[in-house]
Order: C-alpha cells, then structure tokens, then sequence
C-alpha cells in the first residue's frame, strides 16, 4: 500500500513537473515583441504557470 502510495506520488510529481517545462518552454519562445503586444512580463507569466501547475 506505501509502496503504491509513493509511486502514485512520484508519478504525479512528474506529470506536474513535465507539464510546467512545458509552460516555460512555450512562454520562452515568445519573442519581446510578441511580450509588449500581450501587456505581459515573462517572468510573471512564470510565476502564473508554476500557481496553475503547484496550485501554490
């Protein structure tokens, strides 16, 4: 059952982690340009990927 347990825990660990590699990635490959027509920083747009993966 722990054993389970732990690795029902690592795998979502690991999905999360994927999916916000994913995030950075794509928020990465905005060009300034494409950043100053969205109104957006990247760094807080980071920030906001990491609240939406880790709900923190």
């Amino acid at each position: 059952m722990i054993f389970a347990s732990l690795i029902a825990h690592l795998k979502d660990r690991m999905a999360k982690r994927a999916e916000f590699r994913r995030l950075v990635a794509e928020i990465n490959s905005l060009s300034n340009g494409d950043l100053v027509d969205l109104r957006a920083d990247r760094s807080d747009m980071i920030r906001y990927a990491h609240q939406q993966v880790y709900g923190v």
